[in-house]
This record gives C-alpha cells, sequence and structure tokens, in this order.
C-alpha cells in the first residue's frame, strides 16, 4: 500500500529495545531522521516518551498498552522486530492511529535451523554425551544414536518456518507429512510434501514431529495423552515454535511410558523456564527458547525493521502492517457492517470444512457491489486465515497470505439485488470436493446474519457458538435438540431453522446459537436422534467482537 508522504519536519525515532548495530547505522544513515535508543520504559515514562517520536522500533522487552498511548497525538508508528506483536496493543494503537508493522520473515531460517538441530541432537543424543565428557567419562556404547535419513517427519503448520523445516528435512532424506488447512494438495506435492487432513491422521506413521503454528485455542495441547494413544512408539518431538502446543505433563507420561523415544524443546508455556521435570529426563534436549538467536536474524530484523519505519515515514509506504489506520473514515463507515459479515463468513466456511479449503468463490449482490468490493474479499480472506500464522492476518495480507498456501480465490459483483438490497455469497471447497455455499447480509446497520446455507433458507445470527445440525423435516426434531441441550445444562440464545423447498418432509437443517460450547457427550446425543443427519460446533467471534483491523 503506498500513501502520499505526510510529514515534513525531521522524523524522530525511538528505539524501546536492543536492536542489531546494523540497523542503527541504517537509522544515522537515514536523511530526514533522527534516533534515540531509550531501553527499559514503562508506565508514565514510557507514554512520555512515546509522544515524544513520529516511530517507534522495539522488540519484546517492552509493552505498549492503552495507557502507553494516551494523549498521544505524534506517534505515527510502531514496528516489532520480530513475529509476534502481542506486547504491543494493537486495538489502541489502531484507534490512536498508530500503524503496527513486523517483520516475519526475519527469523525464519534461524528458527528452522535450531528446529532441526534439536531433532538431529536429540536423534544422536548429543548434549548427554557431551556432558559424559565433560565429568571424564566415555560412554561410547551407552549412547547409541539414531539417523533420520528414511524416517518420516511430521510438519504441523507449513507456512515460513514449517516449510523451510521441510526443505531442509528432505535433504537429509526424510520423508515429510504435513498438516495445514490452508495448504492445498497440489502446492505441497510440488513441494514434495504428502498432506494429511488431521493431525491424529499422522501420528500413527510419523517417527519424528515438529509443529510451527501460533499458539491458539485450536493449537494449545495439540499433542496430548489421546494423540499419545495413537502416535507412534519411539516418536520424537520437536517444538521451537510456542510453549504450550505440546501438553508438558503428557510429554513426561509418554517418555516415562517408553512411547515417546525423545523430546526436543525451546519453548515453554511460561518463560523464563528453568525448572522443569523434563530438564534432565533421558531423551530429552532443551535450549532456552533460542530459535531467533542467531547474529544474522537479530540483524536481519533490525535491517528489516528499520526498513519498514523509514519507508513508512519518508515515503508513506506500508508493508507487513498488522493493523489498518490507512484505511480511511468514510471508506470503513460505508462498508464496516460487509467487511464484518465478510470476515464471518470466512470462519464460518473454516468451521464448515475443517480439513481445508481449496478454493472459493466470493460474490458481492446488489447495492453493495458497486463498493470497494477488493476489501470486502480480504476482509473474507482474513476470516479463513484467522488464527493460522504468528503475524496477524489483515486487510493489507490476506489475499497474499492465501495465494501462497495455494488457495484459489475468485471473485464476482452482480448489481441484481435478489432477495436482499445486498447481500453475500461465499462458495468454498475442500481438495476432497466437499462444497458448501453460504449466504450472508447485514440487518440495520451492523448485525451480521446468515440467510442461506447449502440452500436452505434461514436467518441465523453470525456469532458465538453455534451448533449446526441436518435432519429430516418431520415433528419433534426441535424439541429433541433442546431437551437434549437442557440435560446437559447448555441454553439455547437463538434458533433458526431452514428448508431447501417450500414443502414439509425433506431435508432442513437447524442453527441454534448456544451461550456455551456443549459437551462432546451432548453433541453425540444430537447425533443419534433418529432424524439427524449431522451435527456439528463452529465457533464464531461474540455480537461485538471485531478483529482489530476493523475497530476504531
Amino acid at each position: 500500500m503506498q500513501l502520499k508522504p505526510r510529514f515534513s519536519h525531521m522524523q524522530r525515532v525511538i528505539v524501546l529495545d536492543n536492536l542489531a548495530q546494523e540497523g542503527l547505522d541504517l537509522l544515522a544513515a537515514a536523511e530526514g531522521v533522527e534516533y534515540e535508543v531509550r531501553i527499559g520504559l514503562k508506565g508514565d515514562e514510557l507514554r512520555e516518551a512515546l509522544s515524544q517520536f513520529d516511530g517507534a522500533i522495539c522488540r519484546s522487552g517492552v509493552k505498549i498498552t492503552p495507557e502507553s498511548l494516551v494523549g498521544n497525538s505524534r506517534l505515527k508508528a510502531i514496528v516489532r522486530a520480530g513475529v509476534g506483536t502481542d506486547n504491543i496493543d494493537k486495538p489502541a494503537s489502531t484507534r490512536a492511529g498508530v500503524v503496527v508493522m513486523n517483520t516475519p520473515a526475519g527469523n525464519t531460517l534461524s528458527t528452522a535451523e535450531h528446529a532441526i538441530a534439536l531433532m538431529l541432537a536429540m536423534s544422536r543424543n548429543v548434549a548427554p554425551a557431551n556432558q559424559g565428557l565433560v565429568e571424564g567419562r566415555w560412554d561410547r556404547k551407552k549412547y547409541m544414536g539414531t539417523q533420520v535419513a528414511g524416517k518420516t517427519l511430521g510438519v504441523v503448520g507449513l507456512g515460513r518456518i514449517g516449510l523451510a523445516v521441510a526443505t531442509r528435512a528432505k535433504a537429509l532424506e526424510m520423508n515429510i507429512l504435513g498438516y495445514d488447512p490452508f495448504m492445498s494438495q497440489e502446492r505441497a506435492a510440488d513441494l514434495g510434501i504428502e498432506l494429511v487432513a488431521t493431525v491424529d491422521e499422522m501420528l500413527p506413521d510419523i517417527d519424528y514431529l515438529t509443529v510451527h503454528t501460533p499458539l491458539t485455542d485450536e493449537t494449545r495441547n495439540l499433542i496430548d495423552l489421546p494423540q499419545l494413544e495413537r502416535i507412534k512408539p519411539g516418536a520424537r518431538l520437536v517444538n521451537a515454535a510456542r510453549g504450550g502446543i505440546y501438553n508438558e505433563q503428557a510429554l513426561i507420561e509418554g517418555l516415562k511410558s517408553g512411547k515417546l523415544a525423545g523430546v526436543a524443546l525451546d519453548v515453554y508455556v511460561d518463560e523464563p523456564c528453568t525448572d522443569s521435570p523434563l530438564f534432565g529426563m533421558e531423551g530429552v534436549v532443551c535450549t532456552p527458547h533460542l530459535g531467533a538467536s542467531t547474529e544474522e536474524a537479530q540483524t536481519q530484523v533490525a535491517v528489516e525493521a528499520v526498513g519498514l519505519l523509514t519507508d513508512f515515514l519518508l515515503n508513506g509506504q506500508i508493508k507487513n502492517a498488522v493493523n489498518v489506520a490507512a484505511l480511511d473514515a468514510k471508506t470503513l463507515a460505508s462498508l464496516r457492517g460487509y467487511l464484518d459479515v465478510a470476515y464471518r463468513l470466512g470462519r464460518l466456511a473454516v468451521g464448515l470444512l475443517p480439513s481445508g479449503i481449496a478454493s472459493c468463490r466470493l460474490t458481492a449482490r446488489g447495492e453493495i457491489s458497486g463498493k470497494d468490493t477488493k476489501l470486502l474479499t480480504s476482509a473474507f480472506s482474513c476470516g479463513l486465515l484467522d488464527g493460522v500464522f504468528e503475524e496477524e492476518v489483515n486487510l493489507i495480507n490476506a489475499q497474499m497470505l492465501l495465494e501462497d498456501r495455494g488457495i484459489k480465490l475468485t471473485t464476482e459483483s452482480q448489481s441484481g439485488m435478489g432477495a436482499f438490497r445486498s447481500s453475500l455469497t461465499a462458495e468454498f471447497e475442500s481438495s476432497q470436493g466437499v462444497m458448501h455455499k453460504v449466504v450472508g447480509t447485514v440487518f440495520g446497520e451492523s448485525m451480521p446474519r446468515l440467510v442461506a446455507l447449502d440452500g436452505y433458507r434461514l436467518e441465523a445470527y453470525l456469532d458465538g457458538c453455534l451448533l449446526i445440525f441436518t435432519h429430516q423435516d418431520v415433528p419433534g426434531i426441535i424439541g429433541g435438540v433442546g431437551n437434549i441441550c437442557g440435560e446437559h445444562g447448555v441454553n439455547i440464545a437463538q434458533m433458526a431453522v431452514g428448508r431447501a423447498g417450500d414443502h414439509p418432509g425433506g431435508e432442513a437443517v437447524g442453527i441454534l446459537n448456544l451461550d456455551a460450547a456443549p459437551s462432546a457427550e451432548a453433541l453425540e446425543a444430537v447425533r443419534q436422534l433418529p432424524a439427524i443427519s449431522s451435527a456439528q460446533v463452529i465457533h464464531l467471534p461474540e455480537a461485538d467482537e471485531l478483529p482489530s483491523w476493523l475497530q476504531g
């Protein structure tokens, strides 16, 4: 995105954390820019400092809260020299008109190399063998290792780092199984990766497992005791992504039982971590979050961060933004309701096809077709990819990230209104040929509604916990489902039903908005009702919960 330069005075930059000298040298050489390094700021001291500068560069050592930006009318951009921006309050930044950017590619190779190093060190007992020599022992027979060539590596998350790990593992003559619901079969095949539909599907076949995803509700405890029941005996697990993706207690149990031959960790639930039952266990190698700790990575993120900030301050160019402060207020106001609908339809699509989407088409119909439909497409893409990446997906980067995953997205505009003055239709298909079609609209100014699902006409709220079930259109179905919810203590907030035609007796669909997710037992009880064909639970944002790029 390119904006006209907005600044005429000398641009002042504050560096809030230690930054590689190469980055500081670039700041010093930038014409029209002056900088200061102030480390360890917090509270009122941080707020006062930020109000004196046009741009800021930070790492993870400083926390920028809403209070840090109170009364600030000067700061225009914050760049995180690294991937994660959890230490920067993005909604508050957006409201303050501050663009937040990050450097998602800078740590890729270093983190990928460290994951491979952990895998090899674990396989060849490097750490205990070295310690034996330090303590005066020659334990050559004790530390028999295993080679990785010919073994199968499971890679969960095929983003930048996951693909870099897979490429290096292929060079080590390993076979690669991959899981990523946003990687197409064709793209995976081109990369020499055998794609699987679920993580559980790969577990019986893998000798090694490595994860490269953000920590979300979906990935927390991705490997737990139930997964260890399925995993191939003697498997070895690597985590250089985020603590909490593996349940650490489950890892301990797996090692004690012999189900796991080894565990290699660089990240932990609570950091810094200096005391864990895993430390010192046989078959375990641990490091203190060193994935990005190379001179090259530190230099690269510093150089990239400085380039991003100076390009914005001097030329108005935005790249790698994790919020959208540059979207003009008039356009945002006119599209806000439908941007929300598009985003929620994307989230709904992921819920309906959890095994992955290969292609999709978005159609804007009616009055909305005459507006900036590219933004609607981006918002839909944001919903599809929400929670998939370390960096936050937003209107700027969503479509590019979809293309990187090999997902085909086409768009269409139709001026005819149909049943509503404006509506959005999303059609999507999995690589296995499973298809769905959903239609959304806005009631009033800001009430997103689902008005059709796979040909069934209805009116359902697009928020919260949805129980979606298909069934025969016969008496007693709604009462049966309601009784089960009551028996399991789940309150029904809203209900919508729809049939494909105008006559009873055929197929129908029901959607319940629930105040809480039903238990596995409750969901299974619904599925066991005689006329029920299918039932699933999908979680959407709450009614007033908006992504950071839509707030403000």
